[in-house]
Protein backbone atom coordinates (compact mmCIF):
# COMPACT_ATOMS: atom_id res chain seq x y z
CA UNK A 1 0.00 0.00 0.00
CA UNK A 2 1.14 3.32 -0.54
CA UNK A 3 1.89 6.46 1.44
CA UNK A 4 -1.03 8.57 2.21
CA UNK A 5 -0.35 12.29 2.10
CA UNK A 6 -0.34 12.62 6.01
CA UNK A 7 1.82 10.38 6.24
CA UNK A 8 4.46 11.34 3.14
CA UNK A 9 4.28 14.59 5.11
CA UNK A 10 4.70 13.32 9.06
CA UNK A 11 7.84 11.32 7.19
CA UNK A 12 9.66 14.85 6.17
CA UNK A 13 9.66 16.03 9.82
CA UNK A 14 11.64 12.54 11.37
CA UNK A 15 13.64 14.93 13.73
CA UNK A 16 10.20 15.54 15.05
CA UNK A 17 8.76 12.28 15.59
CA UNK A 18 11.61 10.52 17.76
CA UNK A 19 10.72 8.83 20.37
CA UNK A 20 10.85 5.59 22.89
CA UNK A 21 7.30 5.03 23.71
CA UNK A 22 5.14 6.49 20.71
CA UNK A 23 1.64 6.30 20.64
CA UNK A 24 -0.34 6.61 17.52
CA UNK A 25 -4.31 7.49 17.46
CA UNK A 26 -6.06 6.74 14.06
CA UNK A 27 -3.48 6.16 11.59
CA UNK A 28 -4.36 4.08 9.43
CA UNK A 29 -1.84 0.69 7.77
CA UNK A 30 -0.33 2.28 4.66
CA UNK A 31 3.35 1.66 5.67
CA UNK A 32 3.86 4.35 7.64
CA UNK A 33 4.83 2.23 10.70
CA UNK A 34 7.27 -0.02 8.94
CA UNK A 35 8.88 3.45 7.39
CA UNK A 36 8.98 4.63 11.20
CA UNK A 37 10.67 1.58 12.74
CA UNK A 38 12.96 1.96 9.87
CA UNK A 39 13.94 5.27 10.99
CA UNK A 40 13.34 6.29 14.27
CA UNK A 41 14.08 3.18 15.48
CA UNK A 42 11.34 3.14 19.22
CA UNK A 43 11.71 0.76 21.64
CA UNK A 44 7.71 -0.07 21.01
CA UNK A 45 5.02 1.64 19.15
CA UNK A 46 1.34 1.75 21.01
CA UNK A 47 -1.49 2.12 18.11
CA UNK A 48 -5.35 3.02 19.00
CA UNK A 49 -7.79 3.32 16.52
CA UNK A 50 -11.59 3.88 16.92
CA UNK A 51 -12.47 2.60 13.61
CA UNK A 52 -12.33 -1.07 13.04
CA UNK A 53 -10.68 -1.69 9.84
CA UNK A 54 -7.87 0.35 10.57
CA UNK A 55 -7.53 -1.63 14.29
CA UNK A 56 -7.84 -5.19 11.70
CA UNK A 57 -4.99 -3.75 9.01
CA UNK A 58 -2.46 -2.78 11.63
CA UNK A 59 -3.04 -5.79 14.03
CA UNK A 60 -2.85 -8.47 11.09
CA UNK A 61 0.17 -6.81 9.63
CA UNK A 62 2.11 -6.13 13.09
CA UNK A 63 0.76 -8.25 16.21
CA UNK A 64 4.01 -10.51 15.46
CA UNK A 65 6.44 -7.81 14.47
CA UNK A 66 10.01 -9.49 15.86
CA UNK A 67 11.84 -6.41 16.07
CA UNK A 68 9.61 -4.00 18.18
CA UNK A 69 6.27 -4.70 20.25
CA UNK A 70 3.11 -2.76 18.38
CA UNK A 71 0.70 -3.35 20.57
CA UNK A 72 -3.23 -2.63 19.07
CA UNK A 73 -6.04 -1.56 20.33
CA UNK A 74 -9.47 -0.79 19.12
CA UNK A 75 -11.53 0.89 21.72
CA UNK A 76 -13.82 4.07 22.81
CA UNK A 77 -10.99 4.76 25.29
CA UNK A 78 -7.03 4.29 25.62
CA UNK A 79 -5.61 3.77 28.89
CA UNK A 80 -1.30 2.92 29.55
CA UNK A 81 0.00 2.88 33.11
CA UNK A 82 3.34 4.77 31.28
CA UNK A 83 3.91 8.23 29.76
CA UNK A 84 3.93 8.19 25.97
CA UNK A 85 6.44 10.66 24.66
CA UNK A 86 5.32 11.08 21.37
CA UNK A 87 1.12 11.45 20.72
CA UNK A 88 0.43 11.53 16.85
CA UNK A 89 -2.80 11.98 16.15
CA UNK A 90 -4.66 12.13 12.81
CA UNK A 91 -7.50 15.44 12.82
CA UNK A 92 -10.58 13.90 13.10
CA UNK A 93 -13.54 14.42 10.85
CA UNK A 94 -15.22 15.69 13.46
CA UNK A 95 -13.67 18.88 15.51
CA UNK A 96 -15.75 17.73 18.66
CA UNK A 97 -13.88 14.55 18.81
CA UNK A 98 -10.65 15.96 19.02
CA UNK A 99 -11.09 17.61 22.85
CA UNK A 100 -12.54 13.83 23.26
CA UNK A 101 -8.93 12.40 22.30
CA UNK A 102 -6.77 14.88 23.93
CA UNK A 103 -8.52 14.70 27.35
CA UNK A 104 -8.39 10.98 26.98
CA UNK A 105 -4.56 10.72 26.43
CA UNK A 106 -3.90 13.41 29.38
CA UNK A 107 -3.04 10.86 32.03
CA UNK A 108 -0.52 9.23 29.88
CA UNK A 109 1.93 12.02 28.52
CA UNK A 110 4.39 14.37 30.83
CA UNK A 111 4.93 18.11 30.18
CA UNK A 112 7.64 16.47 27.82
CA UNK A 113 5.68 14.63 25.77
CA UNK A 114 5.56 15.62 21.92
CA UNK A 115 1.59 15.87 20.53
CA UNK A 116 1.46 15.96 16.57
CA UNK A 117 -1.24 16.32 14.88
CA UNK A 118 -1.65 15.91 10.85
CA UNK A 119 -4.66 16.20 8.79
CA UNK A 120 -5.67 17.41 5.12
CA UNK A 121 -6.45 20.78 4.87
CA UNK A 122 -9.80 20.41 3.76
CA UNK A 123 -10.58 18.69 6.43
CA UNK A 124 -10.46 21.89 8.57
CA UNK A 125 -6.58 21.22 10.71
CA UNK A 126 -6.10 25.23 10.40
CA UNK A 127 -8.76 25.25 13.21
CA UNK A 128 -6.89 23.33 15.54
CA UNK A 129 -5.12 26.03 17.72
CA UNK A 130 -8.96 27.17 18.40
CA UNK A 131 -10.59 24.08 19.08
CA UNK A 132 -8.07 22.99 21.75
CA UNK A 133 -7.17 26.29 23.28
CA UNK A 134 -8.79 25.39 26.34
CA UNK A 135 -6.59 21.91 26.47
CA UNK A 136 -3.24 22.94 25.18
CA UNK A 137 -0.58 25.31 25.88
CA UNK A 138 1.25 25.47 22.50
CA UNK A 139 0.17 24.85 19.36
CA UNK A 140 2.09 25.93 15.94
CA UNK A 141 2.20 24.56 12.28
CA UNK A 142 5.51 22.74 11.62
CA UNK A 143 5.33 21.99 8.02
CA UNK A 144 2.58 21.97 5.21
CA UNK A 145 3.07 20.06 1.77
CA UNK A 146 0.69 17.70 -0.26
CA UNK A 147 -2.45 19.41 0.88
CA UNK A 148 -1.36 18.20 4.19
CA UNK A 149 -0.67 20.02 7.34
CA UNK A 150 1.89 19.35 10.96
CA UNK A 151 1.35 20.93 14.16
CA UNK A 152 3.01 20.30 17.10
CA UNK A 153 1.34 21.11 20.48
CA UNK A 154 1.97 20.67 24.68
CA UNK A 155 -0.94 20.32 27.23
CA UNK A 156 -1.46 22.40 30.01
CA UNK A 157 0.09 21.50 32.52
CA UNK A 158 -2.74 22.05 35.30
CA UNK A 159 -4.36 19.27 32.57
CA UNK A 160 -1.80 16.24 32.45
CA UNK A 161 -2.52 13.45 34.31
CA UNK A 162 -6.33 14.43 34.99
CA UNK A 163 -8.26 11.50 35.13
CA UNK A 164 -10.94 10.68 32.22
CA UNK A 165 -14.33 9.65 32.81
CA UNK A 166 -16.25 9.07 29.66
CA UNK A 167 -19.66 8.87 30.79
CA UNK A 168 -18.90 12.96 30.70
CA UNK A 169 -18.62 13.40 27.40
CA UNK A 170 -21.93 11.47 26.21
CA UNK A 171 -24.40 13.87 24.90
CA UNK A 172 -27.74 12.43 26.15
CA UNK A 173 -31.19 13.66 24.24
CA UNK A 174 -34.99 12.28 24.35
CA UNK A 175 -36.51 11.50 21.29
CA UNK A 176 -40.38 11.40 20.84
CA UNK A 177 -41.16 9.34 17.38
CA UNK A 178 -44.44 7.07 16.18
CA UNK A 179 -45.44 7.39 19.72
CA UNK A 180 -42.58 5.80 21.31
CA UNK A 181 -40.45 7.99 23.58
CA UNK A 182 -36.88 7.06 24.35
CA UNK A 183 -33.20 8.40 25.44
CA UNK A 184 -30.06 8.52 23.17
CA UNK A 185 -26.97 8.72 24.32
CA UNK A 186 -23.85 9.74 21.58
CA UNK A 187 -19.68 10.61 21.97
CA UNK A 188 -18.45 13.08 20.10
CA UNK A 189 -18.42 11.90 16.00
CA UNK A 190 -21.03 9.62 16.30
CA UNK A 191 -23.68 10.56 13.46
CA UNK A 192 -26.72 12.28 14.93
CA UNK A 193 -25.25 13.34 17.93
CA UNK A 194 -27.14 16.09 19.36
CA UNK A 195 -30.63 15.28 17.57
CA UNK A 196 -32.12 12.80 15.79
CA UNK A 197 -31.84 12.79 11.90
CA UNK A 198 -34.11 13.42 9.06
CA UNK A 199 -33.42 9.69 7.70
CA UNK A 200 -34.16 7.47 10.55
CA UNK A 201 -36.84 9.97 11.56
CA UNK A 202 -38.67 8.89 8.17
CA UNK A 203 -37.13 5.32 8.91
CA UNK A 204 -38.85 5.39 11.72
CA UNK A 205 -41.88 6.12 11.19
CA UNK A 206 -42.17 3.70 7.73
CA UNK A 207 -41.31 0.50 9.71
CA UNK A 208 -43.96 -2.91 9.85
CA UNK A 209 -47.08 -2.56 11.76
CA UNK A 210 -45.41 -5.70 13.70
CA UNK A 211 -41.55 -6.90 14.38
CA UNK A 212 -40.60 -9.91 16.10
CA UNK A 213 -37.43 -12.24 16.04
CA UNK A 214 -33.89 -11.74 15.78
CA UNK A 215 -33.02 -8.08 14.33
CA UNK A 216 -29.74 -6.76 13.14
CA UNK A 217 -29.05 -3.34 13.12
CA UNK A 218 -26.50 -2.50 10.59
CA UNK A 219 -24.28 0.83 10.94
CA UNK A 220 -26.24 1.31 14.14
CA UNK A 221 -24.20 4.47 15.39
CA UNK A 222 -25.68 5.62 18.34
CA UNK A 223 -28.33 2.55 18.45
CA UNK A 224 -31.21 5.11 17.96
CA UNK A 225 -32.67 2.35 15.24
CA UNK A 226 -32.69 -0.31 18.07
CA UNK A 227 -33.88 1.49 20.64
CA UNK A 228 -37.10 1.86 19.41
CA UNK A 229 -37.87 -0.74 18.03
CA UNK A 230 -36.99 -2.50 21.13
CA UNK A 231 -39.08 -0.32 23.17
CA UNK A 232 -41.90 -0.81 20.38
CA UNK A 233 -41.43 -4.11 20.28
CA UNK A 234 -40.21 -5.64 23.17
CA UNK A 235 -39.81 -9.20 22.29
CA UNK A 236 -37.42 -8.58 18.90
CA UNK A 237 -33.67 -9.93 20.07
CA UNK A 238 -31.67 -6.73 18.73
CA UNK A 239 -28.07 -7.42 17.53
CA UNK A 240 -26.20 -4.10 16.48
CA UNK A 241 -23.19 -3.62 14.54
CA UNK A 242 -20.90 -0.47 13.46
CA UNK A 243 -17.32 -0.16 12.61
CA UNK A 244 -16.69 2.81 14.91
CA UNK A 245 -15.83 2.05 19.04
CA UNK A 246 -17.13 5.37 19.97
CA UNK A 247 -20.80 4.44 18.06
CA UNK A 248 -20.81 0.94 19.90
CA UNK A 249 -20.07 2.42 23.15
CA UNK A 250 -22.58 4.68 22.30
CA UNK A 251 -25.03 1.84 21.34
CA UNK A 252 -24.38 0.31 24.43
CA UNK A 253 -25.19 3.05 26.82
CA UNK A 254 -28.27 4.16 25.41
CA UNK A 255 -29.33 0.58 25.67
CA UNK A 256 -28.91 0.69 28.99
CA UNK A 257 -30.77 4.18 29.38
CA UNK A 258 -33.66 2.39 27.98
CA UNK A 259 -33.91 -0.82 29.88
CA UNK A 260 -32.63 -2.89 26.93
CA UNK A 261 -30.43 -5.64 26.48
CA UNK A 262 -28.81 -6.22 22.87
CA UNK A 263 -25.56 -7.75 21.75
CA UNK A 264 -23.69 -4.84 19.83
CA UNK A 265 -20.25 -5.42 18.24
CA UNK A 266 -17.85 -4.11 15.64
CA UNK A 267 -17.82 -5.96 12.11
CA UNK A 268 -16.43 -4.45 8.93
CA UNK A 269 -19.55 -4.95 6.59
CA UNK A 270 -20.57 -7.98 7.24
CA UNK A 271 -17.30 -9.47 8.53
CA UNK A 272 -18.30 -10.38 11.74
CA UNK A 273 -22.16 -11.02 11.24
CA UNK A 274 -22.24 -14.76 11.39
CA UNK A 275 -26.20 -15.04 12.43
CA UNK A 276 -29.66 -15.00 10.55
CA UNK A 277 -31.67 -12.58 11.16
CA UNK A 278 -35.57 -11.83 10.38
CA UNK A 279 -35.69 -8.33 9.82
CA UNK A 280 -32.46 -6.41 9.10
CA UNK A 281 -32.72 -2.37 9.39
CA UNK A 282 -30.58 0.40 8.57
CA UNK A 283 -29.21 3.86 7.68
CA UNK A 284 -26.25 2.64 6.00
CA UNK A 285 -23.27 4.81 6.19
CA UNK A 286 -21.71 6.01 2.89
CA UNK A 287 -19.13 9.03 4.14
CA UNK A 288 -15.63 7.79 5.34
CA UNK A 289 -13.41 11.19 5.41
CA UNK A 290 -13.95 13.82 3.47
CA UNK A 291 -14.76 11.54 0.44
CA UNK A 292 -17.88 9.55 -0.24
CA UNK A 293 -17.92 6.09 -0.04
CA UNK A 294 -20.51 3.16 -0.27
CA UNK A 295 -17.83 0.24 -0.30
CA UNK A 296 -19.34 -1.22 3.09
CA UNK A 297 -23.18 -0.56 2.31
CA UNK A 298 -22.67 -2.22 -0.94
CA UNK A 299 -20.97 -4.65 0.35
CA UNK A 300 -23.65 -5.34 3.23
CA UNK A 301 -26.68 -5.23 0.60
CA UNK A 302 -24.62 -7.81 -1.89
CA UNK A 303 -24.14 -10.53 0.68
CA UNK A 304 -26.89 -10.11 3.47
CA UNK A 305 -29.31 -12.52 2.03
CA UNK A 306 -27.58 -15.34 3.71
CA UNK A 307 -28.01 -13.94 6.94
CA UNK A 308 -31.43 -14.10 6.34
CA UNK A 309 -34.18 -16.39 7.78
CA UNK A 310 -37.04 -17.38 5.65
CA UNK A 311 -39.05 -14.80 5.22
CA UNK A 312 -36.91 -12.06 6.13
CA UNK A 313 -37.46 -8.60 5.51
CA UNK A 314 -34.35 -5.68 4.83
CA UNK A 315 -35.50 -2.18 5.54
CA UNK A 316 -33.17 0.76 4.72
CA UNK A 317 -32.99 4.63 4.56
CA UNK A 318 -30.95 6.53 2.14
CA UNK A 319 -30.08 9.65 0.39
CA UNK A 320 -32.55 9.71 -2.96
CA UNK A 321 -29.26 9.78 -5.22
CA UNK A 322 -27.82 6.62 -3.97
CA UNK A 323 -28.52 3.58 -6.04
CA UNK A 324 -29.19 1.06 -3.74
CA UNK A 325 -32.28 -0.08 -5.09
CA UNK A 326 -30.76 -1.76 -8.06
CA UNK A 327 -28.17 -3.44 -5.51
CA UNK A 328 -31.48 -4.80 -3.25
CA UNK A 329 -33.17 -5.96 -6.17
CA UNK A 330 -30.54 -7.91 -8.12
CA UNK A 331 -29.04 -9.81 -4.49
CA UNK A 332 -32.20 -9.89 -2.44
CA UNK A 333 -34.94 -9.83 -4.19
CA UNK A 334 -38.13 -7.60 -5.40
CA UNK A 335 -37.68 -4.27 -3.81
CA UNK A 336 -40.11 -1.15 -3.14
CA UNK A 337 -40.03 2.25 -2.06
CA UNK A 338 -42.16 2.06 0.45
CA UNK A 339 -41.44 6.37 1.25
CA UNK A 340 -39.74 9.55 0.21
CA UNK A 341 -39.05 12.86 1.96
CA UNK A 342 -37.02 15.74 1.98
CA UNK A 343 -34.13 13.75 -0.35
CA UNK A 344 -34.51 10.41 1.24
CA UNK A 345 -36.14 7.30 0.46
CA UNK A 346 -37.16 3.46 2.16
CA UNK A 347 -36.17 0.53 0.46
CA UNK A 348 -37.99 -2.44 1.73
CA UNK A 349 -37.50 -5.68 0.37
CA UNK A 350 -38.73 -9.28 1.84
Amino acid sequence: MSLSNPSQVLLRNTELLTAQHPLFINLPEDGFIDRYLDTCQPQTISCFNTNFIDYQAINNKHQHNVRVKIPSVFSSVYSAEYHHDLVIIKFPKSKAELNFTLAMIAHCINNTSKIVFVGEKKGGIQSLAKITKDILKTCHKVDAARHCMVFLGSFKEKLLSEPFNIKQWFKVYEVSVAGINFKVASLPGVFSQTKLDIGTELLLNNLPEYINGQLLDFGCGAGVISCFIGKKFPSTKLSLLDVSALAIASAKESLTLNGLDGHVFPSNSLSNVHSHYDYVVSNPPFHQGLKTHYHASEAFLSGIKKHLNKGGIVSIVANSFLRYQPIMQANIGPTSIIAKAKGFSIYHVK
